[in-house]
C-alpha cells in the first residue's frame, strides 16, 4: 500500500490516518503483542475510538501518531508521532507502536529520530516527553539512544503500574557574534 508521505526516513514513509484506515488500525491496536504493555488488548470499539482520536488530534493540533509504511514494499509497519498534553504548554508526548514483524530492526529509533526533528521544527514545541513500561527494555534503550533524560516514575493509568518517564528539550542554538 503506497501512499503520499509527508515525511520519509531511509526506510519509512509517514502518512496521515484517515477514516479509511480502520483495517490498519485493527492490525496494530487490536494485536495483543503490540498493546500488552500499553493497557491492551483493546476491543474493536476501542481501536476505532483510538483511530478517531488520532484523526481529530491531527485536525486540531497538526500532529498525531502517524502511520508508518515501509518504503521498500509499502507494507504497514505501525505508527510513530506526537500527542499534545493538557496543561503542558509547549511539551508534547512521543510515542511509537510497531507491528511485531518489525521489532528488532531499529525502526523505532529511525522513526523516533524523524519525529523529534519534525517536532522541533514546529513552532511552539519546546520539549518532548516519553515513557515506557518497566518490562519494555527495547523501548528504554531506544528512548535513551534518542537522547532523552530520565525524569521520574509515575503510574500510567492504562496499565495501573509505574512507568519511567523521560524528557528531551529543544536545543538552544547560540548565534555567534
Amino acid at each position: 500500500m503506497f501512499r503520499d508521505y509527508f515525511l520519509k526516513t531511509d526506510r519509512l514513509g509517514f502518512g496521515y490516518w484517515s477514516e479509511d484506515d480502520r483495517d490498519l488500525a485493527m492490525l496494530l491496536w487490536h494485536d495483543p503483542k503490540v498493546t500488552a504493555l500499553i493497557g491492551g488488548p483493546f476491543s474493536e470499539e476501542a481501536v476505532v475510538a483510538r483511530l478517531d482520536r488520532e484523526i481529530e488530534t491531527m485536525r486540531l493540533h497538526n500532529i498525531q501518531y502517524w502511520p508508518l509504511f515501509s518504503l521498500v514494499d509499502g507494507e504497514f509497519v505501525g505508527c510513530a508521532g506526537l500527542r499534545p498534553q493538557e496543561g503542558r504548554d509547549g511539551i508534547v508526548e512521543l510515542g511509537f507502536h510497531l507491528r511485531p514483524d518489525y521489532w528488532g530492526r531499529g525502526l523505532a529509533y529511525e522513526a523516533g529520530r524523524a519525529v523529534i526533528e519534525y517536532g522541533f521544527e514546529q513552532s511552539g514545541i519546546k520539549g518532548i516527553f516519553t515513557g515506557h513500561h518497566p518490562k519494555n527494555a527495547a523501548s528504554k534503550n531506544t528512548i535513551e539512544k534518542l537522547g532523552f533524560h530520565y525524569t521520574h516514575e509515575a503510574v500510567y493509568p492504562p496499565t495501573g503500574i509505574a512507568h519511567s518517564y523521560y524528557l528531551l528539550m529543544k536545543p538552544v542554538v547560540e548565534i555567534e557574534r
